[in-house]
C-alpha cells in the first residue's frame, strides 16, 4: 500500500471533510481472502453505523474510479472504538484527559502506567497516574491506548 497509500489518504481525508468526519488511521493487512484496507473515522459524539455506510460507498465509488489499488481488496471502515490504539501524535492530542495505558522502555528497563493523559508536547506525553505526574518520551513509547472504564469496573478495581 506503500506508493498508493497517501493516494487513498488524500481520497478520504476529502471525504472526511466533506461528512463532517475526521480520519483517525488507515491500516492495510493480507489475509486469506486478500488485501484489507481499514478506514478508521472519527467525529465529536461518535461515530455512526450510517456514517460508516455512507462514506464506505463513497470512498468504494472513488476508488473504482480512480483505480489506483492494483489487486483485489476488500474496504472497512469503522471507528477506532472506545479502546483505540494511539500511533501518531494527533492521536495522543485527542486523548487528552482520557484514561490511557501506556508502555515503553528506558535504556534496557520496561515501564508501563495508566493514568490520565493531561499533555502533550513535542516530544513528550504527561500522565496523571493516581496523582504521580509521569512524563514519557515518544521516542520510548512501545505501544498506547486509551482505556475504557465504565464505573461499575472501576469501583469492582477499588
Amino acid at each position: 500500500m506503500v506508493y498508493y497509500r497517501s493516494q487513498v489518504e488524500n481520497i478520504a481525508k476529502k471525504l472526511c471533510a466533506e461528512q463532517h468526519l475526521a480520519l483517525y488511521d488507515i491500516e492495510e493487512k493480507m489475509s486469506a481472502k486478500g488485501r484489507i484496507i481499514t478506514v478508521y473515522l472519527t467525529k465529536i459524539g461518535g461515530v455512526t453505523v450510517d456514517d460508516c455506510a455512507y462514506f464506505s460507498r463513497a470512498l468504494s465509488d472513488e476508488l473504482d474510479e480512480l483505480d489506483i489499488i492494483p489487486e483485489r481488496y476488500f474496504l472497512e471502515v469503522s471507528s477506532p472504538g472506545l479502546e483505540r490504539v494511539l500511533k501518531l501524535k494527533s492521536h495522543y492530542a485527542s486523548a487528552i484527559n482520557e484514561k490511557v495505558a501506556v508502555q515503553w522502555t528506558e535504556g534496557d528497563e520496561k515501564h508501563s502506567a495508566m493514568g490520565t493523559l493531561i499533555e502533550v508536547n513535542a516530544d513528550t506525553i504527561t500522565l496523571d497516574d493516581r496523582g504521580k505526574i509521569v512524563e514519557i518520551n515518544f521516542k520510548d513509547i512501545n505501544r498506547a491506548k486509551t482505556v475504557f472504564l465504565d464505573k461499575e469496573r472501576s469501583e469492582k478495581k477499588r
